[in-house]
């Protein structure tokens, strides 16, 4: 496979989303070219799937360069903007064990200047610790659900909110409920209007579409 890499450096001021490169599927080599010719040309750059040793590698020929976190898994090249405004968008997840996807969904609205709360380990085990913060997710327009096991949450919280629900059904889970397929189907099954859905996993992708949804939204 080649490592040749051609940033579609006009794609944020064309779709309204950055360029972003998924790092795992990458080697080392490919992953230096990418960060060198980012760096060369005064960009910024939102690296996901990064593994520990790549960013290692990429630490060492680059000291400093990247702002890496390993809980998400996403490494930052460059300052995020600051828009100066108040974060439409919050970030639920039913467990702790959902982290990585939050994290990310996280890091990547605050790659384009969002800093939006995550608010943690708040599923329907336990519906209490949800309702003692259902008052603070309701103030947002666009709230980003994560979940893995039976996906419970997205109904539950579509049934609650005033706004746009992204789903993000996680791989946390065994037997039936393992890889996020049912996670998954529970939120496309879901009796709750206004809940969209991403794929398995995919945090960054819910967080794209909830910057395009606040473009939707002027």
């Amino acid at each position: 496979m080649s490592d040749d890499f051609t940033g579609d450096w006009g794609r944020g001021a064309r779709t309204g989303i950055p360029e972003a490169v998924l790092a795992e599927t990458k080697s080392v080599a490919a992953l230096s070219r990418i960060l060198s010719e980012t760096l060369e040309r005064g960009e910024r750059m939102l690296f996901t799937r990064m593994t520990a040793a790549q960013f290692a590698a990429l630490n060492a020929a680059a000291p400093g360069a990247l702002d890496y976190d390993p809980v998400s898994r996403t490494a930052i090249l460059g300052s995020a903007p600051a828009n100066g405004l108040e974060s439409p968008i919050c970030i639920v997840s039913a467990g702790t064990s959902d982290a990585p996807v939050a994290l990310e969904a996280a890091r990547t609205l605050a790659f384009s200047g969002w800093q939006a709360p995550v608010i943690q380990d708040v599923g329907v085990a336990g519906l209490w610790r949800l309702m003692e913060k259902i008052a603070v997710i309701r103030s947002h327009s666009v709230i980003i659900a994560v979940a893995g096991m039976e996906g419970a949450l997205f109904s539950v919280l579509g049934g609650l909110v005033p706004g746009l629900v992204i789903a993000v059904p996680t791989s946390v889970g065994y037997g039936v409920s393992r890889d996020g397929h049912v996670a998954l189907h529970s939120a496309l099954a879901s009796c709750a209007p206004g809940i969209v859905a991403v794929n398995i996993d995919n945090g960054f992708g819910a967080a794209c579409a909830a910057m395009k949804a606040l473009r939707i939204q002027g």
